[in-house]
């Protein structure tokens, strides 16, 4: 390829989202790729909480920071040590919190946390998964310690949101490898049908009393608890409903919690952060292209789909504003998504 500089939004200051230089649409160099690094052409990206969470919390003191991290795109070039792709590979990712985002023409991204995108798929389709199914798969089984394709398990697991992006991921790898059965929360009808849609057995409405509920369908008790929001304000209701040595899992963000509730039944709290393994270099970095390579596999399999259910057009200032709008107000079902420039 050819050019050196490319379209890309970001922002300079952290603004409320109504004000219009909240995210600008801007002109940047295009990065040249490290040893491991791919250099990916980007067709579409999705948003997440996070993106919104970084716009308001961290202020770049008027250097232009580029967000977005879910992407799909095409590898146009690759760095001298990458060994799993070749240029022309399409590829969908979760991007590092601490590298520039990917709401932009053209993005860097490590090999070793990409993966060829479903076959099946639509760029922007593809771009809706990658954070959200690191996430569940990292909760599911490495923090909540579910055996991955054991039928056999007994139990029931609880997963909030179930409608939003993370929720819908649990959801469908929970039924699919794992014979836990599958409560999610939600309240309003489109929440209600599309976490039905996405493999959620029972649903509790999050606006009542969740102890009653819970005790209604699952009478013997749940024993995990994959907490995507409200871990503050729900935590007495889990501890009361959790059979003894149960397990929580929690991705939203509290600087404390009464965990002294859940001493008594040996309830263990665990964290979800996808961004661990990037963000500290860990030795097992590549364990992310293997996550998104099964689930690419099981989306073509037929057995997984895709949480996209927005797209807001190509990605410019305007239109990464109106998503960020939509995800601030909380109602999101599935994920929002924009597509090409």
């Amino acid at each position: 390829m050819n050019a050196t500089t490319m379209r890309a939004v970001g922002y300079l200051k952290s603004l409320p989202i109504d004000d219009e230089s909240s995210l600008v649409d801007l002109e940047l160099p295009v990065p040249k790729p490290e040893p491991h690094d791919l250099l990916v052409k980007v067709e579409a990206v999705a948003l997440n909480p996070v993106d919104f969470k970084m716009r308001q919390n961290s202020d770049p003191g008027g250097t232009a920071k580029v967000l977005g991290w879910d992407a799909a795109g095409t590898v146009v070039a690759v760095g001298d040590e990458v060994r799993r792709f070749e240029v022309g590979d399409s590829v969908y990712y979760a991007g590092a919190i601490d590298r520039p985002g990917t709401n932009s023409e053209y993005h860097v991204v490590d090999e070793r946390i990409a993966a060829r995108k479903p076959a099946s798929l639509s760029f922007a389709e593809a771009a809706a998964l990658p954070l959200t199914s690191l996430t569940a798969w990292e909760g599911l089984f490495e923090r909540l310690g579910l055996e991955n394709g054991a039928m056999n398990q007994d139990g029931a697991l609880l997963v909030t949101a179930a409608a939003g992006g993370v929720g819908a991921m649990v959801a469908q790898l929970t039924r699919a490898l794992t014979s836990l059965t599958v409560i999610g929360t939600a309240s309003r009808p489109e929440t209600v049908d599309f976490a039905t849609r996405m493999g959620v057995q029972h649903i509790v409405n999050h606006h009542e009393p969740l102890v009653p509920q819970l005790a209604e369908v699952a009478p013997g008790g749940i024993t995990h608890v994959f907490s995507t929001t409200g871990t503050d304000r729900n935590l007495p209701d889990y501890a009361e409903a959790l059979k003894p040595f149960g397990h929580i899992v929690a991705i939203d963000d509290h600087d404390s919690l009464r965990v002294g509730l859940l001493k008594p039944k040996c309830i263990a709290l665990h964290w979800e952060f996808m961004f661990t393994r990037s963000l500290f270099r860990t030795p097992d970095q590549d364990r992310q292209h293997h996550i998104l390579t099964q689930v690419a596999r099981l989306v073509d399999a037929g057995i997984l789909r895709t949480t996209a259910n927005r797209d807001l057009g190509p990605v410019n200032a305007a239109n990464l504003r109106e998503a960020h709008r939509v995800l601030e107000s909380g109602s999101t079902v599935g994920k929002v998504t924009l597509t090409g420039f």
